[in-house]
């Protein structure tokens, strides 16, 4: 569907009321959301309500809470300063105010906290809602994998699709051109995701692959922290080459393994070797291995120092797909990720990764 017109086919989806947006999130990706989408419900106000709600996890900067410094400055100078965001931006420091009537939930938090969100919200949102997962992780409980979309889709009882990409948050806030991949079940609420984020600097295509889209934007952030340790060993780009192939495959094979469904194609688009690219180049998952190398700290170290109240998700998911791979005696399969594990875990030296 990538190539489709938009236009054509949004042309053929039945638009009753209004859409009504609320982002779960605020942090430096989920502003960055904010800006896009808050563009995008002003230029069709025929579709979507021109007030775009923002969830903020409420703290205090100089003295004053941050969701009032958004509504007054219109920037979030905590998480993406210097950026202003759209005046229909409104934070709002309480859940349940903030997804009040929304009938487009944009999960953009961190993935240990998804469930806490919607239990929250639970019994309190609008019975037509769908909701789109901006997050990359995946959670893992003694039943074994389970998708953040799923999680939502569980607790919520709603249509969940999801979003993945190439995509440095500073980069896509400065219109820098990337593309991204919405991920989707229904095909009419596809193309209303693909409607709402698509831009001239931010291409969004939509395929029919919820699960391999996600898989992707969870396991490449554990192959970033093995691109990021071999930065900092300084082994080169032969290496850090051979270590981005060694982990796409893995990604493949992991996805295919749990998600049967998963199609081959969907590691072509920007949800696969792009994002991996990217993530693997840039990104706090690289910056931060690099840094555990040069300066021998600890990854829990280094995520307060260096990453301004953001979440490091490669090592979290590392774990967590060992312990899948642990249950199914699968660890001898997937050597980067058990490797990757080992370092942040088990305290194997960083010089281990190459020894696969």
């Amino acid at each position: 569907m990538a190539g489709t017109n938009l236009a054509t086919k949004l042309s053929n989806v039945a638009l009753h009321n209004k859409e009504k947006v609320c982002l779960i999130g605020s942090g430096n990706w989920g502003s960055v959301i904010a800006k896009i989408v808050a563009e995008n419900v002003s230029k069709y106000p025929d579709q979507f309500d021109p007030e775009v709600r923002m969830w903020v996890f409420e703290e205090m900067i100089e003295g004053k809470r941050l969701s009032q410094i958004i509504n007054e400055k219109h920037e979030n100078v905590k998480y993406l300063p210097n950026v202003r965001l759209p005046d229909n931006v409104v934070a709002h420091p309480t859940l349940l105010n903030a997804v009040e009537a929304a009938t487009l939930l944009i999960f953009v938090i961190p993935h240990q906290f998804v469930k806490g969100a919607c239990d929250q919200i639970k019994g309190h949102v609008n019975p037509n809602a769908r909701a789109i997962s901006l997050i990359k992780g995946v959670d893992v409980s003694k039943s074994g994998l389970r998708l953040i979309s799923d999680v939502i889709k569980e607790n919520l009882e709603m249509d969940v699709s999801v979003l993945m990409g190439a995509n440095i948050a500073s980069e896509v806030a400065e219109e820098k051109f990337c593309e991204a991949t919405v991920g989707y079940r229904n095909e009419a609420n596809g193309l209303v995701w693909q409607r709402l984020f698509n831009t001239s600097y931010f291409k969004i295509a939509a395929i029919e692959d919820v699960e391999g889209v996600e898989l992707c934007g969870a396991l490449k952030n554990v192959v970033a922290i093995a691109a990021g340790l071999v930065d900092g060993l300084k082994y080169g780009d032969n290496t850090k080459a051979a270590i981005i192939r060694i982990g796409l495959s893995e990604m493949r094979k992991f996805s295919k393994l749990f998600e049967s469904n998963v199609k081959d194609n969907t590691f072509f688009e920007s949800c696969g070797i792009a994002d991996v690219i990217t993530t693997c180049f840039g990104g706090r998952n690289r910056k931060v291995a690099e840094a555990r190398v040069l300066t021998g700290k600890s990854f829990d170290q280094l995520e307060k120092e260096l990453l301004n109240g953001q979440k490091l998700q490669g090592t979290l998911t590392a774990k967590e797909v060992h312990i899948i791979l642990e249950q199914k005696g699968l660890c001898h399969e997937f050597p980067l990720f058990t490797q990757v594990y080992n370092i942040c875990y088990e305290g194997h030296e960083p010089s281990a990764i190459i020894k696969l």
